[in-house]
C-alpha cells in the first residue's frame, strides 16, 4: 500500500504504487491520520516496504489531511483503515482537495484535448512506436489524432496538411465547408428535377415553375452553405462556432444514442471523414416527397400547390438531420407529407359553372 503526499489542488494528485501493509507502515499510516504529518519531498515518493521514514527526515505539518481510497475516494477512518485490501491504492488529500476516483482520472485524461500539451503528444507518440497491442495502438492513435488537431487556424497559410488534396482555389476551411454543403444541396436539386420527365403535359410544365421558383430560391440562399460553416450566424449553422458537429440521430429518434460527434475543421482526416456524414430526409426525397409534389400537381384541380413547403422538405433543417453514418438507417422511413400544407390556403377546386336556365 502507498500514499501520495498532498499536491496542488486535485490535478495533480497521483497514486502509488501497491504495498503490503507492515507493523511499521501501519504506524507511518496512523501518523498521518491522527496528526495529519506528510512526508516532505517529491509528490509521489514512497516509503521502502515494511520501513518508516528515516530517523530524523525532515516532516512538516499538514493541518486537516486525510486519506481516501484511490478507486473511488472513499475517505479512510481510522475504523475503517484496518479493512482496507493489501492491495488497495491511497491518496494523501491536503484541506480543500478532493477526488472522486476513476472520475477524477476521467476528468484530468479530458483536460489534456482542452489544453494540448507537446509533452503529452510527445509521451505519446513514444508509446506509440514501441506498442504492439492492436487495442492500446487504436487509442494511443486516436488521442494523438485528438490532441493534435488544429482546430483553431482557419487559413492555407496557417495549417498547410489540411488542405492537401484540395483545390488552390479554397483558401480557408469554412469556404471549403460551405462549397461542400452547397454540393449536397445541388445534388438534392439535380435528384429533384430528373423527376420531371415522369410527368406529361400541364402538371409537367407546371412542376418545370416550382423547379424554376426553387432554384431561384436556393441562389438567393447561396444553397444553404451556412449550414457547415462555422462563422455563420447561430440560427443557420449546424455546428459550434468552433465547428464541432453533433450527430442528430437517426430519423426515428430524438438524438444520437452514441453520441457522435466530429470537428472537420481540426484536421484532413476529420475533414474527409465528415464526408461519409449524411443530411438525412426525415420524410424521404425519393420515396415519398417528390412523389407528393407530382402528385399534387396532376390532382390540384385549380388549387395552387404550395412549393415553399415542398423546398422545406427538400432543402432545409426542417426535414433535414445531420447523422453519422451509423445513425443513417436505409430502411423505408414509413412517413408522409403533411396533407393540410400541400396546397396554399385558400385556393380550391375549380367549380363547374351550371348551365343557365332556358327563360319559359
Amino acid at each position: 500500500m502507498g500514499y501520495a503526499p498532498g499536491l496542488d489542488q486535485s490535478t495533480n494528485l497521483m497514486p502509488l504504487p501497491s504495498e503490503k501493509l507492515s507493523r511499521e507502515y501501519t504506524f507511518v499510516a496512523q501518523m498521518i491520520l491522527c496528526q495529519g504529518y506528510a512526508e516532505e519531498g517529491a509528490a509521489g515518493a514512497t516509503c521502502g516496504r515494511g520501513s518508516p521514514p528515516a530517523e530524523g527526515s525532515a516532516q512538516v505539518p499538514v493541518p486537516g489531511s486525510r486519506l481516501c481510497l484511490y478507486e473511488d475516494g472513499t475517505e479512510v477512518t481510522e475504523d475503517y483503515f484496518p479493512g482496507i485490501p493489501d492491495d488497495a491504492e491511497l491518496l494523501l488529500l491536503t484541506a480543500g482537495q478532493t477526488w472522486q476516483g476513476y472520475v477524477s482520472d476521467l476528468s484530468r485524461f479530458l483536460s489534456v484535448f482542452q489544453e494540448p500539451h507537446s509533452a503529452v503528444i510527445q509521451a505519446a507518440r513514444q508509446l506509440l512506436a514501441d506498442e504492439q497491442a492492436p487495442l492500446r495502438q487504436k487509442l494511443l492513435a486516436d488521442l494523438l489524432h485528438n490532441a493534435s488537431q488544429n482546430i483553431a487556424a482557419e487559413t492555407r497559410e496557417q495549417d498547410p496538411p489540411w488542405f492537401e488534396g484540395l483545390e488552390s482555389r479554397f483558401r480557408n476551411k469554412c469556404g471549403y465547408l460551405r462549397h461542400s454543403c452547397e454540393s449536397r444541396i445541388r445534388g438534392y436539386l439535380r435528384e429533384v428535377s430528373a423527376y420531371a420527365s415522369v410527368l406529361g403535359g400541364e402538371a409537367q410544365e407546371e412542376y418545370r415553375r416550382i423547379l424554376d421558383a426553387m432554384g431561384q430560391k436556393l441562389k438567393d440562399l447561396r444553397y444553404h452553405g451556412s449550414y457547415f460553416d462555422r462563422k455563420a450566424p447561430a440560427g443557420v449553422r449546424l455546428c459550434t462556432p468552433e465547428g464541432w458537429f453533433s450527430c442528430q440521430g437517426p430519423f426515428d429518434l430524438d438524438g444520437c444514442t452514441s453520441k457522435h460527434s466530429i470537428n472537420p475543421y481540426g484536421s484532413r482526416e476529420s475533414r474527409v471523414l465528415f464526408s461519409t456524414w449524411n443530411l438525412d430526409h426525415v420524410i424521404e426525397k425519393k420515396r415519398t416527397v417528390v412523389p407528393t409534389l407530382a402528385e399534387a400537381l396532376q390532382e390540384r384541380g385549380g388549387r395552387e400547390v404550395d412549393w415553399e413547403y415542398f423546398y422545406g422538405l427538400l432543402f432545409t433543417l426542417e426535414n433535414l438531420k445531420l447523422v453519422h453514418i451509423a445513425c443513417h438507417k436505409k430502411t423505408i422511413h414509413k412517413l408522409q407529407c403533411d396533407h393540410s400544407r400541400i396546397y396554399r390556403a385558400g385556393t380550391g377546386p375549380r367549380r363547374r359553372r351550371r348551365p343557365a336556365r332556358k327563360r319559359r
